[in-house]
């Protein structure tokens, strides 16, 4: 008899970490831990630097002080693989805007996998009827809501949100936090947000206002 393979547990340390913008910090002495089970929210006005704190935690942007620890299993994970674990959505992120939604999911799914089959992804959108619509006759909100699936629906264990209902209505707004709910103990989920309807199930909160010197 098998036993179950047992889940990967991922985490990011946070360690006294800040950055700067030549001399003006957007937040210093930021120490944290970040797992599943316990989503996280950074919170905070427009333009306080939630962006700029959500870069630096993947990696995007280099941090000015301080370190970042990415682990399995307590086991480090070296900084050129951790890309293979996360995915990222936010209003700035890019489509392919000459693609068909079916060629999007494709393509993403070349270089990250799907934990479920495409056709359920454009199930689930509600998209069924515009598999061969070109992504720039999308609206906005229709947009928003494929990149939010592109992150959800990923492999990925570490999922970064940043305003994730933007452009989104009452009704898809729900199917974000219905989403959210099935992977909220499977993921590490971070959300970057000034709205609490977005983040009300988080279990940490860090208002990046708080962190400046």
């Amino acid at each position: 008899m098998t036993t179950p393979k047992e889940e990967a547990v991922i985490s990011i340390s946070a360690q006294d970490i800040g950055k700067r913008f030549e001399r003006e910090w957007i937040f210093r002495h930021l120490s944290a831990d970040f797992c599943s089970k316990s989503p996280t929210a950074i919170v905070g006005s427009n333009g306080s630097g939630k962006s700029t704190l959500v870069k630096t935690l993947i990696s995007y942007l280099p941090l000015s002080e301080g370190k970042l620890v990415y682990s399995e299993n307590s086991k480090p994970i070296s900084k050129e693989n951790w890309q293979d674990y996360i995915s990222w959505a936010a209003p700035y992120t890019e489509l392919i805007e000459e693609f068909t939604l079916l060629e999007q999911l494709k393509f993403h799914q070349s270089f990250k996998s799907f934990e479920i089959k495409i056709e359920e992804i454009v199930e689930k959108l509600g998209f069924s009827n515009i598999n061969s619509k070109t992504i720039r006759f999308f609206s906005s909100g229709m947009k928003q809501k494929l990149k939010l699936a592109l992150a959800l629906y990923s492999e990925a264990k570490v999922v970064f949100l940043d305003e994730p209902t933007s452009n989104l209505d009452k009704q898809n707004s729900e199917w974000y936090l219905k989403e959210i709910d099935a992977v909220i103990d499977k993921k590490v989920l971070i959300i970057a947000s000034n709205q609490e309807s977005e983040y009300h199930f988080c279990s940490q909160i860090i208002d990046i206002q708080k962190l400046k010197p």
